[in-house]
This record gives structure tokens, sequence and C-alpha cells, in this order.
């Protein structure tokens, strides 16, 4: 069973950081593009940022400059430091994988999803 487990979501100023984890069962991780996502109450999920098989980074514009999405293919893990935190950053960050190429950052091109971590950015 296929697991993504996200970690380090927390609360957090404005103008803050946190590192969010993701740790992943899948095998062999290398073979994979993974994505982050989130999703704030009442809104539609959001793609945040994703990376190519061969590191390759994409964001989202509103995060571009302050996110940066990494990979250890060794420990399986993915990464997505958050920098400058703004409050409307606050919502639930789900990481995601996808066996096929990605070009944008759309939910409906990942087929595994972690079960999310919160991430709240105060004013």
């Amino acid at each position: 069973q296929v697991q993504l487990v996200e970690s380090g979501g927390g609360s957090v100023q404005a103008g803050g950081s946190l590192r969010l984890s993701c740790a992943s069962s899948l095998y062999p991780f290398s073979a994979y593009y993974m994505g982050w996502f989130r999703q704030a109450p009442g809104k539609e999920r959001e793609g945040v940022a994703a990376i190519d098989l061969d590191g390759t980074s994409m964001y989202a514009e509103s995060v571009k400059g302050r996110f940066t999405v990494s990979q250890d293919n060794a420990k399986n893990f993915l990464y997505l430091q958050m920098n400058s935190l703004k409050p409307e950053a606050s919502a639930m960050y789900y990481c995601a994988a996808s066996l096929f190429r990605i070009f944008t950052i759309q939910s409906r091109d990942f087929a595994a999803w972690g079960q999310g971590t919160q991430v709240t950015v105060s004013s």
C-alpha cells in the first residue's frame, strides 16, 4: 500500500519559515513525479510546487521565489521549504505522486496522496 506521510506543519507568524517533509513508501521513489498542494477551508485544492524526475521544479506564481521543492531519493523524502510566509498560505498541505510526466501542477494528474499537514500563518 502506497503511503505518503507529511510532517513539519505548524503555526508561524507572517514572514516566518517552515519546512514540510513527505516520507514515501513508493519504490523506486526516483521514478515518480512529486508535487505539493494546499487546500484552505472553502477553497479548491491548489497546486503549489512540483518536481520532475531530473530535478526540474515548477511553482505556482504565488509562491515563486519564496518556496523551494526538493527531494532526497536515497531517503525517499520530498521537501517543501517555505520562506516569507504570508497569512494566505494558511492551509492543509498535501504531497502527491504521479507515475506520469506532469506539465502543470494539477491535482487530477496525481494518483497517490498523503493525509496532509496543517500550516497556519498569523498576521
